[in-house]
């Protein structure tokens, strides 16, 4: 089971989480939406028991195991576009996404 930061999200988050100590970055997912999930991304204040850590471009990830099947895989990206910024989340385990991108099936 995989997850991976491009350097552009490695980067963003390291500067996120440049006063947490120790840093550690929550991804996961919750209900919501029209499609069923929506991506939480967050600092990782704690570690829960059944949670999985892995370690990506200096980055400490921190998932659920609950959140973790429908994140296998997944490419954290961090893009820039003018005024713009936001995480994108290049996710091969979606199905179908509604029509506002705010939220996902698999």
């Amino acid at each position: 089971m995989t997850i991976r930061l491009t350097e552009a999200a490695a980067h963003r988050v390291a500067q996120i989480l440049a006063d947490q100590q120790p840093p550690r970055l929550r991804l996961g997912v919750r209900k919501s939406g029209c499609s069923g999930y929506a991506y939480v991304v967050e600092p990782a204040g704690q570690v829960n028991d059944d949670d999985v850590q892995f370690d990506d471009q200096g980055v400490r990830l921190v998932v659920s195991a609950d959140a973790l099947p429908i994140l296998d895989g997944m490419e954290l990206d961090y893009r820039k576009e003018g005024l713009n910024e936001a995480f994108k989340f290049n996710n091969p385990n979606v199905k179908e996404s509604c029509g506002c991108g705010e939220s996902f099936s698999v």
